[in-house]
């Protein structure tokens, strides 16, 4: 079932064979903090500071988006999230407000996917 799982998370950005390795093969472990994303506000939050041009709160959030998708192995989340980071890191504010519609697309894409695996149509 582990493979079988791991493929249909895969389309959703979700590399459950590297969180298993992450996890020790906890499966409830990560499952349950996995389905805790849904309520994650790290995305809104880097929205709402972008949108301001609080760049220095859109770093913290960005940061911690990555750092959230890092340990859960959202892999293209991470990826674009650590662009949008290391942007405002850099004072590149053009290049981070470049890459946020790749964020919310990965972010929504998890989403579809834990909605997907906790309703059991996975």
């Amino acid at each position: 079932m582990t493979a079988t799982l791991a493929d249909k998370l895969a389309p959703y950005g979700i590399d459950y064979v590297d969180a298993m390795d992450r996890f020790g093969d906890n499966t409830e472990l990560y499952e349950r903090l996995a389905l805790k994303y849904l309520d994650d506000a790290h995305l809104v939050a880097l929205q709402a500071a972008m949108e301001t041009k609080d760049y220095s709160e859109g770093y913290s959030q960005a940061h911690a988006l990555k750092g959230v998708a890092g340990n859960l192995s959202f892999k293209d989340l991470f990826q674009c999230a650590a662009l949008v980071s290391d942007a405002l890191y850099a004072g590149e504010y053009e290049a981070a407000a470049e890459h946020m519609p790749e964020v919310e697309r990965t972010h929504n894409l998890v989403i579809q996917g834990l909605e997907a695996w906790k309703d059991g149509r996975l």
